[in-house]
């Protein structure tokens, strides 16, 4: 059995050769040193499927690699990616088809899954965690809301755009929907809404008794138990896990109170959520174990 590669490519490229659910040696990171939110976005989806494939080529060393995962942000299905909000410039690109090509050309054959980089997260969590029989679910929050899970399904899964307000004032998206739990929990969203204040001041306020801040912050975490409580009714209860800039905001506790209040069938009940942090090695284990999983 040879070894799987795993790839994050989101701000930057991260690659790591991983064998039993493990990083077998150092990640290489693409560019090195400061992390460039535009490394990417100024590429073409050629240019980022050379970029990946010669990183995953120096990589592999000579190695037998059976598989390569790619964990990319957006709507992904069939190896073509129908939809990135932070990559554009590549709507439509046969992500897949264009890897496999960068790689046979530098003589290495080996299967290609691409998945969105919050499924990858998902599946390096249960990876890592000996959880791979469970059903496993994360939030990342950061400027936007990520939604992954583990086992791997098909279908769009962009759980950060569920609807949890009926109010048309909430426009704050960044796809432009509206209600979007995105809209009201994520980094840019905060922003649009308290222009005279930065999230972190919001959220301090809220601690001092400020009225304003302090409705906020509630449906703030409504919002999360809402879309959380939604996943639980469509998919069973089970462990989420919440991870990314924004997750010290997060009141465990207010999230169980109002999980309590929507999820009142008792086969349903029991679903636990837990803070941890993340990192590039999570998504690097994720996307090879879904990669491996998929060639098999």
């Amino acid at each position: 059995m040879g070894q799987t590669i795993g790839v994050l490519a989101t701000r930057q490229v991260a690659v790591g050769v991983v064998e039993d659910n493990a990083l077998t040696g150092p990640i290489r990171v693409y560019p090195e040193g400061v992390e460039d939110p535009d490394a990417l976005r100024t590429m073409t989806g050629d240019e980022i499927a050379e970029l990946i494939g010669q990183q995953v080529l120096i990589s592999a060393n000579g190695r037998q690699i059976d598989s390569v995962g790619v964990g990319f942000p957006g709507v992904i299905r069939s190896g073509v990616v129908e939809e990135s909000p932070n990559l554009q410039q590549i709507k439509g690109f046969p992500f897949a088809a264009a890897l496999c090509g960068v790689l046979g050309r530098g003589g290495l054959h080996a299967s290609v899954l691409i998945l969105n980089d919050a499924d990858a997260i998902a599946a390096g969590v249960a990876a890592t965690r000996g959880h791979l029989e469970k059903l496993i679910r994360i939030w990342y929050l950061g400027d936007g809301v990520g939604f992954g899970r583990y086992p791997q399904m098909e279908g769009v899964w962009e759980g950060g755009h569920m609807v949890v307000s009926l109010d048309p004032k909430e426009h704050f998206c960044g796809c432009g929907g509206v209600g979007h739990l995105e809209g009201i929990m994520g980094h840019r969203a905060m922003r649009l809404r308290f222009l005279d204040m930065e999230p972190e001041e919001v959220f301090a306020a809220a601690h001092e008794g400020d009225a304003r801040c302090v409705t906020f912050v509630k449906r703030w975490h409504r919002a999360l138990a809402a879309a959380s409580a939604s996943s639980i009714h469509l998919d069973g209860p089970g462990k989420f896990f919440i991870m990314g800039p924004n997750a010290h905001y997060v009141d465990l506790g207010l999230v169980a109170q109002y999980i309590h209040e929507m999820v009142k069938m008792t086969p349903l009940q029991g679903s636990l959520f837990e803070i941890i942090s993340s990192s590039h090695d999570l998504a690097i284990v994720g996307a090879a174990v879904n990669a491996r999983r998929a060639s098999a």
